[in-house]
């Protein structure tokens, strides 16, 4: 007997609707599974044998064969166990309802228990625009494929329960509905008002926050690039629905939500160790999964240390940050992650940490130091919109009973400008100043003449790049937001204009 089961696959971030066909016929016992399954596919087998036998069903003694179609799409994990289940005993006449209308995804233990699988969010989507009206999903999952409406979600614990579902009228599995509490929202945030001086450096993370610049800090140990850095959330815009979307889907097939999570509703917050490696940072591997940046999207990617990351991986880097994009290229197929992510990197002047200290001694050579700060490329240092210099905290500031403003009050302030942002940019896909094309450039970027003048000096003298030029361009623009005005005045050019003052001080040859 013949029969199909529909379901759900991954494919990057994105899902695909999948055909379990089942043919179950006499001949000498056999159970293939063909359509390109990897090893966890067809261990499916042993799983689905024995779930089918300790839940009370008999498993026939015929030759089995299940094809996953589409057969040209590489198939992995255990996520099609229960499909598979459900089109056996469909075909041998041991489940007789109509299950057209309904999909199935799940890992099956050897008892016949349902566990949580990774991606269930975009397979919901995927299943609300193929006109499935009931999905049937682990039970730890039930919570984040309710996110998508239009879809009946069934958290299902074991094949037992979901079968007394279909056969036993006055039983049914209550429908899972989304948390509405939120819980990524509620732990505590580092605040700005535990950081004591640095009214500069908070000054550069408001701005870059209102702008979603990239920023690198430099300074001695100690000077608290990690805890500015670190309260850069605190101070973020508030997710729209649609980035709780995108965000949920590239943690749920990454497998890092929480277990029965719902959306992310909190800003990521990434920080790898500088011994990743290139495929760590970006993604990919013998079966592609999302990357560091990938899982920083819509967040804070946090790089501590800058230059002792390998060459190869802060190269690579480079075009995600420009595209927001970064593509996975194997030889039979070609992925893409979103990884539109704000990049904040901290650094020391030396190796030591101490060149430039106001009282201690530097204990590098010129060389060692030149050779410390050429770990960071060009291209990649033209690719932060802010530099800043984050001196060593005075005694006065650290033992001042002075209360320091707190993330509420900066937000307050990052909030209205980011709508002004938004106003700006209404019917187009950019959604910051950071993010500002050729096309659109001169035309949100009105300059006063003064400020032009004062724009072309600095470019002249300090050697810049034409990136560079546009950062300064977009950093200013976001300054005068802040400052509500229309137009870019001199004063906000030349505040953006300190913030590269750093490309002259250590890498434009004045390290003595």
């Amino acid at each position: 007997m013949f029969v199909k089961c529909r379901s759900f696959g991954l494919y990057g971030i994105d899902s695909y609707e999948l055909e379990v066909e089942a043919s179950v016929s006499s001949g000498i016992p056999a159970f293939e599974i063909v359509g390109l399954p990897d090893t966890a596919v067809k261990e499916s087998r042993d799983r689905v044998r024995s779930a089918m036998k300790n839940c009370g069903f008999k498993f026939p003694a015929a030759r089995i064969t299940i094809n996953l179609a589409p057969a040209d799409i590489r198939k992995e994990g255990p996520i099609y166990d229960l499909p598979i289940l459900i089109s056996i005993l469909k075909a041998t006449g041991q489940l007789c309802e109509n299950v057209s209308d309904c999909a199935f995804i799940g890992e099956l233990s050897l008892s016949g228990e349902l566990r949580a699988i990774n991606g269930v969010l975009p397979m919901a989507i995927k299943a609300r625009e193929t006109g499935i009206k009931n999905l049937f999903v682990p039970f730890d999952n039930g919570k984040e494929a309710a996110v998508v409406e239009g879809v009946s979600v069934y958290p299902v614990k074991s094949v037992f329960e979901l079968m007394r579902h279909f056969i036993d009228k006055d039983f049914k599995i209550p429908k899972a509905l989304p948390d509405k509490n939120e819980k990524y929202e509620n732990f505590c945030l580092p605040d700005f008002s535990q950081v004591r001086g640095q009214a500069e450096a908070k000054r550069a993370m408001e701005i870059a926050a209102a702008g979603s610049h990239n920023v690198l800090l430099i300074g001695p140990p100690g000077s608290g690039k990690s805890m500015l850095a670190k309260r850069m959330p605190s101070i973020l815009p508030d997710m729209t629905f649609d980035e709780k979307i995108e965000t949920t889907k590239i943690h749920s097939i990454a497998g890092i939500l929480p277990k029965d999570g719902s959306l992310v509703s909190q800003r990521p917050f990434r920080f790898p160790h500088h011994n990743i490696s290139s495929v760590g940072m970006t993604g990919g591997g013998s079966f592609p999964k999302p990357g560091e940046i990938s899982l920083a999207h819509n967040g804070v990617l946090f790089l501590d240390e800058l230059p002792e990351f390998s060459r190869n991986t802060m190269e690579a880097l480079r075009q995600p940050i420009e595209d927001g994009i970064v593509t996975i290229s194997r030889v039979k197929s070609t992925l893409q992650y979103p990884c539109s992510f704000m990049l904040i990197a901290a650094m020391n002047p030396c190796p030591c940490g101490f060149y430039n200290h106001p009282s201690k001694k530097c204990s590098c050579s010129k060389n060692m130091i030149s050779k410390y700060l050429n770990r960071v490329s060009g291209p990649i240092l033209d690719r932060f919109d802010i530099h800043i210099e984050v001196p060593p905290v005075e005694y006065e500031d650290l033992s001042s009973f002075k209360p320091e403003e707190g993330s509420a009050q900066i937000k307050m302030r990052v909030d209205k400008a980011r709508e002004i942002q938004r106003e700006r940019f209404k019917g187009t896909k950019i959604n910051c100043n950071a993010r500002i094309d050729t096309e659109m450039f001169h035309k949100v970027c009105e300059i006063t003449e003064g400020a032009n003048k004062l724009l072309k000096n600095a470019f002249e003298n300090m050697g810049l790049s034409a990136r560079a030029y546009d950062r300064i361009l977009k950093v200013a623009r976001t300054i005068a937001d802040l400052d509500n005005s229309t137009l870019i005045k001199e004063d906000h050019v030349a505040e953006a204009v300190q913030y590269r003052n750093l490309d002259r001080k250590y890498w434009g040859g004045n390290v003595k």
